[in-house]
């Protein structure tokens, strides 16, 4: 009787443990370049968070929108997330200003996940800012590969190594902070930096 006690114990910390872990899991990400995000995202706006409520299971945010760089012809004054991480739902401040990324329901809402880029406003330098309006956009038929160890290979002419990986924590990179994907004029995609293309 006790060795039984002892193995459905057992059985039933294995499960728990097994069912953290996929908890856990649901919410990695990879990494994401904010080119790569705006493509990716169906809305891309600048907004301060002003309010936040709980609204049938989950959080609503209230938010005053400053700038919108890709998404509806219309204001959003809402931004919607899961009330639990293990759902991937995300914390925000309230009064501070985000850069968000998120995707349009079909109910109209704009939603937003941990993997979504969601970054405070005044975290971006001026490259980033000023590539939200139009070279993040014009990048779109670029595809970025991110490399996070040697060798890392190249498919396709549309494709950009991201190697700021190999150096550091990818985010705070050269290819992240001032770069952009572009496709020149023979259909093949590089890293540009300002004018001209980077070899970083």
């Amino acid at each position: 009787m006790t060795w039984s006690v002892s193995s459905c114990f057992i059985t039933l910390v294995v499960l728990f443990l097994w069912r953290i872990e996929d908890i856990a899991e649901a919410c990695k990400c990879a990494p994401v370049h904010l080119q790569q995000a705006f493509c990716n995202a169906d809305v891309v706006i600048r907004a301060k968070v002003v309010g936040v409520e709980v609204v049938s299971g989950n959080t609503k945010y209230d938010v005053k929108q400053i700038e919108m760089f890709k998404g509806p012809d219309r204001v959003i004054h809402a931004i919607f997330t899961s009330s639990s991480s293990a759902s991937c739902g995300v914390t925000l401040e309230i009064n501070k200003e985000y850069l968000f990324t998120g995707s349009l329901n079909t109910d109209g809402r704009v939603h937003i996940v941990t993997c979504d880029f969601i970054q405070y406003w005044d975290d971006l330098n001026g490259t980033q800012k000023k590539s939200l309006t139009q070279r993040y956009r014009t990048g779109c038929a670029c595809t970025i590969i991110r490399c996070s160890s040697l060798p890392c290979p190249v498919s396709a002419p549309d494709e950009c190594l991201w190697t700021d990986w190999l150096l550091n924590d990818g985010q705070s990179g050269p290819q992240a902070k001032y770069s952009a994907c572009l496709m020149n004029f023979d259909g093949s995609c590089a890293w540009y930096r300002g004018m001209t293309p980077s070899k970083k």
